[in-house]
């Protein structure tokens, strides 16, 4: 491919990134591509930069093509402003944080976050494939239930040992279909164990083998399993956030809202199910169309009835609503940190935008909501600009949880001797 085809290919992906191609059909291309465009704009850019000095440097006689170098300007351009909106990714998070929680949250926390916390730390996105941390340890493809490599899970612990560590259970994502436990969500748990958690990371049914609601059946499943043996791995069993992305983000949300459901506990009725808080990166909240999104009704009439449901919303519609997250928020919903890219071309934006509008109407918990500018689906899988300073914001947020459940148990305490004891 010459110079000229390079730099097209380059300034295309490029303008998708910046700008999605928009419409369900082109909605998986436009992610694919925008996806890891925007993610690794400093890689592409570099690259870019590099053909451009190389076809400079090779060019003889005036023989330089400008065409093809206009188009790797009009790229470093684009890239140059992709970079910037994922610096601002840190920004938006922490406003995101200081205008729910209070601008002086971070008081709770064990350190305010110093300087280089903020930072963009440039050497670890230089390969952003490369993903261990030797201060953390993995204990892989333990049994949560009878279902076989799908009902495994992995424990991430720190290396030094843990006991009483707040615990964090990440839900992939895949469209209910795909997937599995060591896919997603490393950054993130990998990042936490090193700091003291007890992070597990779990496989479930999926569809259409098994349809919904196996998939939320087994993620409570999961959270029982938790509660009954993750001491024995140094976690605290009394306390528990759940985390996942897209399917995971759905499946996580509802099962933050449907604690203890026997619908749903199928011979394990009587299992704790609850969990502390939760934190749904681009899920999907809406399985219904209730939201009146007309994306929202293709996504439930084209994919979810005939692949994960198996079943028409015309014949069933109570299953769909039971199954959408935006439909069984209550009072007792427990607090939430969502987040959500402005340039979702899977998951339109509007659901997540709609879900937070009504926790915050009625959930008598906290509600954070972070909409990350220029951000594609699965913005967190691998290490980025983005990713990094989500992760950390999102560390800040559990960490500030923590320590405010942990006070609010110290003063229950503190009320019932006095109650006791009075005076």
């Amino acid at each position: 491919m010459g110079f000229r085809r390079r730099q097209l290919v380059t300034a295309a992906l490029t303008a998708n990134a910046v700008r999605p191609l928009p419409g369900f059909r082109t909605g998986i291309p436009a992610f694919f591509a925008g996806w890891l465009s925007g993610e690794l704009a400093p890689h592409l850019l570099a690259a870019t930069a590099a053909d451009s000095l190389a076809h400079l440097t090779r060019a003889r006689g005036g023989r330089r093509d400008p065409l093809g170098l206009a188009l790797a300007g009009l790229s470093t351009a684009g890239l140059g402003f992709l970079i910037a909106q994922s610096r601002r990714s840190q920004e938006i998070a922490e406003g995101a944080l200081s205008e729910a929680l209070g601008h002086d949250y971070q008081d709770v926390l064990d350190a305010p976050p110093t300087p280089a916390d903020l930072a963009v730390p440039w050497r670890s996105l230089v390969n952003p494939f490369r993903n261990t941390a030797a201060d953390v340890v993995v204990e892989r493809d333990i049994a949560y239930n009878d279902h076989g490599k799908r009902g495994f899970l992995d424990v991430y612990r720190p290396a030094a040992g843990a006991e009483g560590a707040p615990v964090l259970l990440q839900v992939h994502g895949g469209g209910w279909t795909i997937g599995n436990k060591d896919q997603q969500g490393l950054p993130l748990m990998r990042h936490l164990a090193a700091k003291g958690w007890v992070c597990v990371a779990i496989n479930y049914r999926l569809a259409p083998r098994d349809a919904f609601p196996a998939h939320i059946v087994d993620v409570k499943q999961a959270i029982a399993w938790i509660r009954r043996h993750i001491a024995a791995y140094g976690g605290d069993p009394t306390y528990l956030a759940i985390t996942g992305g897209s399917a995971g983000g759905h499946l996580c949300s509802l099962a933050a809202l449907t604690a203890d459901d026997p619908t749903w506990q199928p011979g394990f009725e009587d299992a704790d199910t609850s969990v502390q808080c939760a934190v749904p990166h681009y899920g999907v909240y809406d399985f219904a169309g209730a939201s009146g999104l007309r994306s929202a009704e293709l996504m439930r009439d084209r994919f979810l009835a005939p692949r994960v449901l198996k079943r028409s919303f015309r014949d069933d519609p109570a299953e769909f609503e039971a199954a959408s997250p935006l439909l069984r928020i209550t009072p007792s919903a427990p607090d939430f940190f969502v987040l959500h890219g402005s340039h979702d071309s899977l998951v339109d934006v509007r659901q997540a935008r709609q879900f937070v509008e009504r926790l915050k109407e009625t959930s008598e918990q906290s509600v954070v909501y972070a909409e990350l500018p220029g951000a594609q689906h699965a913005f967190d899988v691998f290490p980025s600009i983005r990713s990094a300073h989500i992760v950390r914001a999102i560390d800040r947020y559990l960490h500030w949880h923590w320590n405010t459940w942990r006070a609010g148990l110290d003063h229950e305490a503190e009320l019932s001797e006095e109650s006791q004891n009075p005076a």
